[in-house]
This record gives C-alpha cells, structure tokens and sequence, in this order.
C-alpha cells in the first residue's frame, strides 16, 4: 500500500553530506509495483517535497511521526503522496493526515470554477485544487479503508505548497475549504501549530501498520448503482482527475452561458479500461439533471446504451429520452442541449448514414453534428478499444477538427485505473503483452495480491474456476475471440453449442435483442446473472465489467518465435472481412485487450494454440 515507511527522523538521516538515496529507492519500488518508471518531474519532486515535509515536522518536534509515503489509494492507482500516521493528543486515537504536496511557486483559479486553478509554467492545463484533491482522498479512505469505519474524525488532509509565498496563490486561499488547511512556504508556523494540535507520536508504533495493512471494502459495480448515480444521490467518489474532468464540464457549461455568443469549448476525456470514463458521464447526468440542466448520454454500443436506459427509464419516463447513439443527432438544431456526454468516443464513425464523407450522401461528419448539439459536448474515449474497422474516435482527431473550426479543447487524462483491481501494473502488462506499447511481454510476478492472473489448461478449468467464484457473491463472465460461428437459437429455444474445445461445448451469448428460456438478451448478456454459462464477444463485453474475468484466446492470434501472428482466415467475424493485414492485427490485438481487461478482481485466460498457451504459462508463474 506504501512505497517507504519511515519517518522524519529517519527520512533525514539518510540524507546526510546531501545526498538523498530514498528517491533511488522509490523509484526501484515504483517500478516493481507498476512495471514502469516513475515521471522525471515525480522524481525530483520526492527529494525537494518530502525533505520540505520532513524538516517541518521536525520544526514541529514531531521527528518520529510515521511517514507513509507514495501511500496507494484502494482499488485504483492514484496515491497520496504521503500520509501522516500518529495518534490524537487529546484522545489518544489513531489519527492520520493526508499531505498533498506542491512545488508550485505561483498559482490561480480559472474563471468561473472554485476547485479548478492554472500553475505558473503549466498554461491552458487545469489543475485540481490542492484542497480538493486531498479532500477527495480522504473521503475516499473513509469509505473504503475498513480500520476507519466509523471514525471518520480521525482522518484529516492538508496541501502544504513549500515553494509558494501566500501572495502568489492567494486566489487558492479564498476557496470554500482553504482556510486551516491549505499551508505555503509563508505559513510555515500555521502549518506547525496545526501539526502539533492533530498529531504525536504513537509510541506502541502500530497505527501507521493498521492503515497501510487494513482490508478495503470492496468496490460498487457501477451497473449495480447507476440508477441511484443519476436521479437520487451519489454512490462514487470523483478523485483527481476525475474530479477535474467533473469540475471543468460544470465550468464550461457555466461559461456558455454567460458568452451566448456561439463559442464553445471541447472537454476531452481519455482514460483506460475502468479508469473511471463512464463513472465520470454518469455523475455529470446525474448532476445536471437535478440542477434542471437539457443533458444526454450517447454511444456508438447498444449494449452499454441499452442497458443504462433499462436500468434507468423506469424512473424517468417523464424526463424523455436520455440515452441515445452516435448517429441520432443528424438534424438536430445548433446547441438545442446544454451538455451532450458522448461516452465510448472511440467509436466514432466518419459519419453517421455510414457514406463516405464527401459523397453524395456524406455531407456532414458525424463529429461535427455532435460538436453543434451542444452547448458544452464531452468526448469520453480509450484509444486502445478501436475494434472495428470505420471506427475513428482518437484525440488527436478530434482535437485536428477543434482546431478547424477554432474551437479550443480541455483534455483530461485519467490516470486512475478502477476496473482490473486499480492494478496498474497489470494494465501495463497487457499492454505489453499485446504488443500495444513497446518494451515487449515480460511476466506476470502479481502486484501485491490485488489481482490475480491463471492461464488454465483447458476451458474446463477455467471454467470451473470461474464457477467456483460466481457462487460466492461475485459475478463472472466468459469471453472469446470471434472465432466460432454465431447461430440462431434453436426452433425450441436452446441455444447452439457453437463454441467447441474438444469435447467442451457452450453457446455464444444470444444473438438478439430478446431473451430466450430465461437467459437474456445480448444487450444485457453482462449485467444478468443468469449470462454465465453462455460465452460472450467483443460486442457484448465492450464497456462492462464484472468480478471474474475468463478469455479464451482463439486461433486469430497465436505466439510463433518472438511475436505475435494473426491469422484472418480463423476469424469469424464477418465485419473484419476483407481488412488489410495490417489493420487485422491491429483490431485484433485491441479486441482481446479490451477482453483482458473486464475483471476487477482477476482474469483466467485460455489459448485454444498449444504454443500460445506453453507462452502464457511461462510468463504467468
């Protein structure tokens, strides 16, 4: 959970004659943890913030403090850069507070937004508020930390900006929020008295491992909450950028209004799988359809749209309709919305009728019609799930066409990963592994216990696995590659055993958009218990996500030498007909990480190849 455990004392000590071998040190178990190097600016800022903080808290006589640094939130990666661990002076309770620390020298405030700022050197780029963000972890903590249950006083956060004189942020400290807790280099004794008045030294030294050590509750599967989300209250705590991405939409929307003179401005969001995208959209429909706000929600999957409106519309028949497609916006009026959120933006097309634009029949881009829809348009996507051919949702496409029509763009990158366990260390091992960013597959050696990895021997014991899990008040799907025909169901309504491993033998999920005996339809194969058992496809797992994930990989990728082949003539997904190699091998490796990616809590792959799978197994110990 942490990356060091020390103290100021300690944190000083090693820093003698200058030299400061603890940042050699975090950046070793940065990358043991994430399997990737920490930033050159996160970098520096270990050896001049955490030296500030530890020469502070010894001004403060609190030398032997416990220093959790790097400390990583549950269930995702962002990270607290360190929490303070003690006991309360007065009650000799546990108590920790979170540091959020800055080397900014000069800051403001954007217009027309509280908890979003502009940092002297960083122009155009929104900030989180110090203050926000640390709140944001502490409340995060409090809900999910299972040794604070019920002890939300014992938890407090504080920005403490080293390198700013209070004059040069002074629009930072007038925020809802500020005051007592947002400390610069001119506050120094403030920051002391603050110290001294929350914390001292726990003597028996065990609060610090109590944090670090306690179990976490575990995380709310957004399906099972989003009608709650939008129309009554909020299940999700909105961290980092999540927060920003939140924040700058409220922001533009506040400032559309006042211009009215036609403008707008673009809110980009980017993110990997489970990072938080959809978590985001729907906090934002939630939030502006109680403040009386024109919203919609559209994607290019009629999985993901319809089971939002299933899960939704019964309490909202009156509101109209709120979630829609890409393609439904061909005449709507210029800004007839205040905000259209366009969820799963990777799966533009070039335009909506499907015609190529320029002919007869495409005359407008399908980005272009949702640009003009709204006051404010938010564009969420993963550039890494473009598994279509036609599909053009990129960021630099769309920042290429705001740039033509003058129009500036706000581009927030997600860096929380929420789906596969906040493990971002197996984000990057699948990216790897795919060959999607460089640097070539390396093994899996677990991350600490917070995602699990199995390359089973046969489908049957990956399904067995997979059994044994759902049983347990956890839920688990089975996915593939389109490598099986798709067959209607049965004259009497079973479904053919069309996915064949020898002598295991199971159905794709259904084909249509009606049940069948009890078994759901393909739109909601992800969200209904009774899915399991059936195997589902890129199109029906794309956009959800579940406990459990099982992938079997079929013979359109396999592992010969020193790289992966696809091999085109054992897909059956006949909208890949006729494809380029290349951009065959492109979709391919981008379907089966979206694939690999659904499981929150772990992930049982399968390889119908002998050599792909003896490959797997060597990497995954």
């Amino acid at each position: 959970m942490t990356l060091k455990h020390t103290s100021a004392r300690g944190l000083l000590a090693e820093s003698a004659f200058g030299q400061r071998p603890y940042v050699s040190e975090l950046r070793e178990k940065y990358f043991f943890e994430y399997q990737q190097y920490p930033s050159t600016a996160e970098v520096n800022s270990w050896g001049r913030s955490l030296d500030a903080l530890a020469r502070l808290l010894v001004t403060a006589g609190l030398d032997d403090v416990h220093m959790l640094v790097e400390f990583a939130l549950p269930m995702c990666s962002l990270r607290a850069d360190v929490v303070l661990a003690g006991r309360n002076p007065e009650t000799g309770d546990p108590a920790y507070v979170v540091v959020e620390l800055k080397q900014w020298s000069a800051a403001w405030l954007i217009p027309g937004s509280d908890d979003l700022c502009e940092v002297a050197r960083m122009p155009r780029r929104a900030m989180l508020h110090p203050i926000a963000q640390v709140t944001q972890y502490c409340e995060y903590l409090r809900n999910y930390a299972l040794v604070l249950e019920g002890h939300d006083e014992r938890v407090s956060g504080v920005a403490y900006l080293h390198d700013a004189d209070s004059e040069d942020v002074a629009e930072l400290l007038t925020t809802p929020g500020a005051e007592g807790r947002l400390f610069t280099r001119t506050t120094q004794d403030e920051f002391v008295r603050f110290l001294r008045a929350t914390l001292c030294f726990d003597d028996r030294k065990e609060v610090g491992d109590q944090l670090a050590n306690s179990r976490f509750a575990p995380s709310k599967a957004l399906m099972e909450v989003v009608a709650d989300e939008v129309l009554r209250r909020s299940h999700f705590t909105l961290i980092g950028e999540q927060q920003t991405a939140f924040s700058l939409v409220l922001r533009e929307l506040t400032m559309a209004h006042e211009r009215r003179s036609g403008t707008k401005e673009l809110v980009l969001v980017s993110g990997g799988p489970g990072s938080g995208k959809s978590v985001v959209a729907l906090s934002l429909m939630g939030r502006l359809l109680r403040d009386g706000y024109s919203v919609m929600h559209a994607t290019g999957s009629r999985s993901f749209t319809r089971t939002l409106a299933k899960l939704i519309s019964g309490d909202i028949r009156e509101r109209g309709k709120l979630f829609t497609y890409f393609n439904s916006f061909t005449g709507d009026k210029a800004s007839a919305l205040d905000v259209l959120i366009l969820d799963e933006a990777h799966r533009l097309r070039e335009t909506s009728n499907g015609a190529e634009f320029g002919s007869k029949w495409g005359t407008r881009r399908q980005i272009d019609e949702l640009i003009d829809a709204a006051l404010v348009p938010v564009f969420l996507l993963d550039e890494h799930q473009v598994v279509r051919p036609g599909e053009t949702g990129t960021v630099a496409m769309i920042e290429e066409v705001a740039a033509e029509r003058g129009l500036p763009v706000r581009h927030v990158d997600l860096d929380g990963q929420f789906r596969t366990g906040g493990s971002r260390a197996y984000e990057t091992w699948v990216l790897r592994l795919l060959g999607i960013e460089p640097g070539g597959p390396f093994p899996w050696k677990g991350d600490g216990g917070r995602y699990l990895v199995h390359v089973a021997e046969s489908p049957e014991e990956l399904e067995t696995f997979l059994r044994q899990k759902s049983g347990r008040d956890e839920d688990a799907r089975i996915t593939a590659g389109f490598c099986w025909p798709w067959s209607e169901p049965n004259k009497d309504g079973s479904l053919v055993n069309d996915v064949k491993i020898g002598s295991w033998e199971r159905p794709w999920n259904i084909k249509g958009p009606n049940g069948v005996g009890g078994l759901p339809p393909s739109d909601l194969w992800a969200t209904d218990p009774a899915g399991f058992g059936q195997v589902g496809c890129i199109y029906t797992a794309q956009g959800f996500e579940y406990d459990w994930s099982g992938v079997i990989v079929g013979d359109d990728l396999v592992w010969r030498g020193q790289d992966w082949q696809s091999v085109p003539s054992a897909s059956e997904d006949k909208v890949l007909d006729g494809v380029p190699a290349h951009e065959f091998h492109r979709l391919v490796r981008n379907t089966y990480k979206v694939l690999f990616t659904r499981g929150m809590k772990g992930t049982v792959v399968y390889s119908t190849d002998p050599a792909t799978r003896e490959f797997l197994r060597m990497l995954v110990a």
